[in-house]
Parts: C-alpha cells; sequence; structure tokens
C-alpha cells in the first residue's frame, strides 16, 4: 500500500486532562513533558514519520496553546514535501455550535477535513501514550486481513482490565466481544484471548484503523460520541473488526500516579522504552541548548536533559529536565523535575532578590524526595519536600498532594526554608 498517499493520521488532542491535573492546568495531556526533553505528542508524531505516514491532523480542544505552539515549532514541513501536519481545532459551525463531545464525536465534527484529505484509510491515535509501533506493519495487517476496522490491542494481567477495554479475539484475530472497563468477575467471564497465563486478557490501545466510507457511516450515529464505548463495540456485529496484536511497551499515561512512575522507568539501565533507537527515533523541537554542566557530589540514575546549571548535588533515581538550575547541597531524589522555559538574566536575578522570591529553579540546601515539579517553579533555599504515602489528597496555588506525591505546579513559589 501507498502510506503517503492513502492514510490520514488523526491524532487526538485529548480532554481536559483532569486525572493529570495540576500538570494540565495551563496545557493539554499531548503538551506534557515527558522524559526530560519531549513532549508526549512528540510519541505518535515520530512514529507516524517513521512509518511514512505525511498527512497528519492533530484534533484540538482544552487548553491548546502549549500544544499547538509545540506542533508549529517541531514539525515544520518545507515546499518540497508532499504531506503536511494540520491542526483541526474544535469550532463553532453553522451545522454545530458544541464542544467536542468524545472521541469519536471529535472525528464527527472534521469530516469534511477528512473527506478533503483525500485517502482510503483513517488511522486514529491517543496523543498521551508511550510506545514505538510500526504503523506500516499494522496498516498492512488491516490490509491482509481484509479488515473494515482494525483495532491494536495488548495482553494485559488481571489487575490491569477493569481500566481498559477488553476484547475476545477468535483464532482469526477477529473481534467477536468487546466490554469497555469491566469491573466485576461476570463481566470478564470468558473474555480470556492468547495462551499468556499471567496475561489473559486482550486490551484495546486506543489504536485504530478504518476504512474511510466505514467510518464515514458510522459516524452518522449521532448517538456515538466514543469509539471505545460507542463506535466499536457496535460495529462488531455489522463489520470485520480485526485485533492486530502489540507485544512491545506501551503505556498508558492518563494520571498522576502512572505520570511519575514511566518517568522513573526510563532512570534505570535497560528501560523497557528505548529512546537511543537511530533507525526509528523520536522527534522534538530542536533547542540548540548548550551540554549540562554539573560541579560534582553524586548522580545515580538520573535522566539529564540538556542545558542544566548543576552545583554541587546529589541525584539519584530522578529526571532533570531541560534548563534546570540547580544549587549546592541539594538533594533529590525519586523526582520529576520538569526544568526552565528560558534562562534568568542577571537584572532577573536582581529583580527577584528586590522582590524577596526565589530564581527559578532549585536553591541551595534543599530536598527533594518523591516529587514532581513543573516548569519554571521557583523553590527556595533549604525547601524539604518529603515523601509520605498517608499524605491525604489536597491542593493549594503552590503545591497539590496527589496519589503520596507532591506536585509544585509550573511557575508556582515554595520561600526558604518551606517543608511539604
Amino acid at each position: 500500500m501507498r502510506i503517503s498517499n492513502e492514510v490520514l493520521g488523526l491524532i487526538l488532542g485529548g480532554g481536559r486532562g483532569t486525572r493529570l491535573s495540576p500538570l494540565t492546568r495551563e496545557r493539554s495531556k499531548p503538551a506534557v513533558p515527558l522524559a526530560g526533553r519531549y513532549r508526549l505528542i512528540d510519541i505518535p508524531m515520530s512514529n507516524c514519520f517513521n512509518a511514512g505516514i505525511d498527512k497528519i491532523a492533530i484534533l484540538t480542544q482544552f487548553n491548546s496553546v502549549s500544544l499547538h505552539r509545540h506542533i508549529y515549532n517541531t514539525y515544520v514541513r518545507d515546499v518540497f514535501s508532499k504531506g503536511w501536519v494540520q491542526i483541526w481545532a474544535a469550532e463553532q459551525t453553522p451545522t454545530s455550535a458544541d464542544w467536542y463531545q468524545g472521541t469519536a464525536d471529535a472525528v464527527r465534527k472534521q469530516i469534511i477535513e477528512i473527506r478533503s484529505a483525500d485517502v482510503k484509510y483513517i488511522l486514529v491515535l491517543a496523543g498521551d501514550h508511550l510506545y514505538r509501533m510500526d504503523y506500516a506493519e499494522f496498516l498492512q495487517y488491516h490490509v491482509d486481513k481484509g479488515a473494515d476496522i482494525s483495532v491494536a490491542v495488548q495482553p494485559v494481567p488481571h489487575k490491569d482490565a477493569s481500566q481498559l477495554g477488553i476484547l475476545k479475539l477468535n483464532p482469526d484475530g477477529q473481534i467477536s466481544t468487546f466490554r469497555e472497563k469491566p469491573k466485576t468477575a461476570a463481566e470478564l467471564a470468558g473474555m480470556e484471548s492468547g495462551s499468556n497465563p499471567d496475561k489473559p486478557y486482550m486490551a484495546s490501545m486506543g489504536i485504530y484503523v478504518f476504512n474511510l466510507d466505514v467510518l464515514l457511516a458510522l459516524l452518522e450515529n449521532e448517538g456515538a460520541d466514543d469509539f471505545g464505548h460507542d463506535i466499536i463495540p457496535g460495529a462488531l456485529s455489522t463489520h470485520r473488526v480485526m485485533g492486530f496484536q502489540f507485544d512491545g511497551y506501551w503505556a498508558d499515561i492518563g494520571t498522576i500516579r502512572r505520570f511519575y512512575e514511566v518517568n522513573l522507568q526510563l532512570t534505570q539501565p535497560n528501560a523497557a522504552f528505548n529512546f537511543y533507537d537511530a533507525d526509528r527515533p523520536i522527534y522534538t523541537r530542536p533547542r540548540f541548548l548548550p551540554g549540562t554542566t554539573m560541579q560534582g557530589r553524586e548522580m545515580e540514575n538520573v535522566l539529564l536533559g540538556d542545558g542544566s546549571l548543576i552545583a554541587h548535588a546529589s541525584l539519584h533515581n530522578s529526571v532533570i529536565g531541560l534548563r534546570s538550575v540547580i544549587g549546592d547541597n541539594v538533594v533529590i531524589r525519586e523526582s520529576v523535575l520538569m526544568g526552565a522555559d528560558y534562562y534568568e538574566s542577571d537584572a532577573d536575578r536582581a529583580e527577584n532578590r528586590r522582590l524577596g522570591r526565589p530564581d527559578i529553579g532549585i536553591g541551595d540546601d534543599t530536598v527533594i524526595e518523591g516529587a514532581i515539579i513543573d516548569k519554571n517553579a521557583r523553590i527556595g533555599k533549604g525547601v524539604r519536600i518529603r515523601i509520605d504515602t498517608t499524605r491525604p489528597d489536597s491542593e493549594s496555588e503552590n503545591w497539590v498532594a496527589r496519589d503520596g506525591l507532591v506536585i509544585i505546579p509550573k511557575n508556582a513559589i515554595l520561600p526558604d526554608g518551606m517543608v511539604i
């Protein structure tokens, strides 16, 4: 098949992202920073480019300015390229004044643009997952099987089944039953697929291939607003719906706890997800930053972004993002620092002193454990952020407790000596 001409990649820009708050207070889920230098949207975008998909559209709605800026600054196609990257934002039209009501409704509201893309197949992707998939292999499977719809699926253990769409595969790979987030033993009864007793169920990854005519016909049902809840289950009795088994690493980064765990996993030797694949790289915005400098003490299992200035600090099992400024005698353990969007000048720092507020970064003698520090945070000297798994969830202007973690929102200020 001619992927560059026949396939449109549609990346869903996400809804309100409340489970990732406060990281989504000012940005959409796909714009959340990842692994010290990337954004979540870079994952499906890179998979598309690596597969040769030249026509890509991102459907956006909530807190979309940061995402739009990243797309325009990163994925620029020149005049010699046949492909394009477009943003299709929710908009009022003569036929609809509503926001996107779900994943399928978002696609429904862009039918005119989809038709104008002049393709045969629609590849629907989520913008908040971490994985590396060969979409060309997925699309060829869809064609070879004579499918109307194909769903990327992955084996999962019993403990994860209630959080995912679980489906039953026939021996030829056709999906016979689909149950969205089954909560009871009765709902899971008879849903086992495959031969792995540790992972007896097949879960939808929220990645779909549709024949264009099939997708357009299914979207005519105005009451079907979500792919996982409405479109896919409803199509099983009328269309050939196939399951494409994917055995590689896949993480749905939908909650604060999952975001934290996935980032820390990337700091470990031989991490399950490999950012160092030269043949299928993960692309992001070129920033032309200098190398990171570190004066000393110690560093163990640290994922270190570019352009950071680190004094005599101890860093352990942590992600240190772009332009991070870390002072003397700082200790950071099991934490994710997103860094900063800019460097402060000498004049900026003088003004900070006049106003009695810390510089951007981590002040001297501070200890941070089990925390997520968002961009441009100002952490003063001698601050203590402690791990407390019994800490109840709470929220204030400058820090949030959730799932036993402390999250410092973007642009927050913690004064000298503060203890959390």
